[in-house]
């Protein structure tokens, strides 16, 4: 017979060639480190603009960065750094080429959810992130799944689950019930109003000293940090419960929301969160903090029936939660509601009849909620996923540039969209008080 403890036998055998196995993918440094980009990626592909004009401006003025010029070849090569420095300091035809972003507003938040394992969610999410990243955006991400599938591929792999979202939770928990319990105090009624008390296992962590940005780590992105997760972090579904019970006052549901808005608002652009696939007290505080939420799905049957359920069941505790009442589950008074719902067909291949079905089928039953452009299964993508990075990680030198090129285009138009979705979500977001 087999117990917990054989499991954590079991885990303990993994986790000694866990870190080794993952340091494998990355530098021989043991870091992820982040290649540069050559003369042509930034001219054509990231700036959209010819070649020739690029090298032209670089030549008539010897301000702005001009990269590394490798031994064997004639290409420069740039930093992002140094293309984001291009970015704010070059104009072509007059035109700026910074990314477009309303003013007033913070930073719009995107959860990429469904419960389904295997529909592309942390894909998805890296490679949104590391596309707008080169579009100019600053870019926070945050990880609500334990499998920390999106922390490993941004090359965080020894974290602590304090500085997790469940961190941000607990942190939440004695922020709240501590300002709770002044309030009570401060009572002019003269009722007696019973403290709410936390126990020593939450109240003497030291999570509730931990100031906001205690929790945001870098990654070798310059303008991409991370809210990690980690294995250790699985356990928050569990204790979350039990959360509930010690402070039923607590708006357990807009813990994540709240951390969110204490940050500058002007610290990021975008927020994207990679969600776990299940509707859990997790992937909920992400629902709850969220403007828009996209939802990848793979093109077989299978996986639109299962999107289908997640929709479904999330519609359902949604509806539920409002029904508390006097429950505190999210800023509005009418429960959740969203910018825009998207659906992303992902893994799709176009020469399968399977799936060419499957996508008019999508098509049929979400109408305009459906991306126009679903992301394409390439051997180019399917090695990104093996070695931990985005397309936009790998260098077209490695492999044939038309098989890189392919795998990144069908990234570039999906990202296209996704930003063109996000803008005007943006737009119609209310204006900071």
């Amino acid at each position: 017979m087999l117990d917990y403890r054989d499991l954590q036998e079991l885990r303990d055998s993994s986790l000694k060639l866990q870190g080794w196995i993952r340091r494998q993918t990355f530098s021989p440094g043991h870091e992820k480190t982040l290649r540069r980009f050559s003369s042509w990626e930034v001219s054509e592909l990231i700036f959209r603009v010819n070649q020739n004009t690029f090298r032209g401006r670089l030549a008539a003025d010897p301000s702005l960065p001009s990269g590394e010029v490798e031994q064997d070849g004639r290409q420069r090569w740039f930093s992002l750094d140094e293309v984001n420095e291009l970015r704010r300091k070059m104009k072509i035809n007059r035109k700026s080429l910074m990314p477009a972003r309303p003013t007033g507003k913070r930073a719009i938040r995107v959860a990429v959810s469904n419960f389904k394992g295997g529909a592309g969610k942390s894909t998805t999410a890296l490679h949104l992130a590391h596309a707008a990243a080169l579009d100019g955006y600053r870019v926070l991400c945050v990880d609500f799944d334990p499998q920390a599938t999106l922390s490993h591929s941004m090359g965080l792999s020894d974290v602590s689950e304090d500085h997790t979202v469940w961190g941000i939770l607990a942190r939440d928990l004695i922020h709240e019930t501590r300002r709770m319990n002044s309030a009570t105090q401060g009572a002019e009624s003269g009722r007696h109003m019973p403290q709410r008390r936390l126990p020593t296992s939450i109240a003497d962590t030291g999570l509730g000293e931990l100031r906001v940005a205690d929790f945001i780590k870098p990654t070798c992105w310059s303008t991409i940090d991370l809210v990690p997760s980690c294995a250790n972090a699985a356990f928050v579904e569990f204790a979350s419960a039990q959360y509930r019970h010690m402070n039923p006052d607590w708006s357990f549901f807009a813990a994540v929301s709240r951390w969110l808005d204490a940050l500058p608002r002007d610290a990021y652009d975008m927020v994207i969160f990679d969600c776990p696939p299940a509707i859990g007290y997790q992937s909920m505080n992400a629902v709850f903090a969220a403007d828009v939420l996209y939802v990848p799905s793979g093109p077989g049957y299978w996986e639109y029936d299962s999107t289908t359920s997640f929709i479904g069941q999330l519609s359902e505790a949604l509806e539920d939660l409002v029904g508390f009442g006097d429950f505190p589950a999210g800023k509005s008074d009418f429960g959740k509601s969203f910018l825009d719902i998207r659906f992303l067909l992902t893994r799709y291949e176009p020469g399968n009849d399977l799936h060419r079905a499957m996508k008019d089928a999508f098509h049929k039953v979400f109408g305009d909620r459906m991306a126009l452009h679903p992301i394409e299964h390439t051997r180019a993508v399917e090695q990104s996923g093996r070695f931990l990075s985005s397309v936009y990680e790998m260098d077209y030198r490695d492999m044939t540039r038309e098989t890189w090129r392919r795998a990144r285009s069908t990234f570039d138009v999906a990202y296209e969209e996704f930003r063109d979705t996000v803008l005007a979500a943006w737009d119609n977001m209310e204006d900071d008080a």
